[in-house]
């Protein structure tokens, strides 16, 4: 993920499209796909009104990678209707656990 610039407003952007993704759940984990570490990159264009994603998933055969990609992009478009969304899937680099953020981690552990 990108850092948090208080002196450019696309931060303040990209933070609130990266907050509305937290309602993104992956459906075997039970936990958000950015405490997951799954989104790489947020990009809001405001001039062309565009949102751009760059995510992976825990792995290429993930069972239900259609199912998280949807999500996204349909939680994009519910949140930002002025907006058009584009979610793209990346496999560099390679997800791993290390991904994690300690409040996945602690959802994970159950507590």
């Amino acid at each position: 993920m990108t850092n948090f610039d208080i002196t450019n407003k696309s931060s303040f952007q990209n933070m609130e499209v990266t907050e509305a993704l937290r309602t993104v759940i992956d459906p075997e984990l039970h936990i958000n796909i950015i405490d997951l570490g799954l989104v790489y990159d947020v990009s809001v264009n405001d001039n062309e009104k565009q949102i751009t994603v760059v995510m992976t998933l825990s792995s290429k055969y993930c069972p239900m990678g259609d199912a998280i990609l949807n999500s996204v992009k349909n939680c994009l478009e519910h949140n930002f209707p002025a907006f058009s969304a584009e979610v793209k899937l990346t496999w560099e680099p390679e997800w791993s656990y290390d991904n994690i953020t300690e409040e996945g981690l602690r959802q994970l552990k159950g507590y």
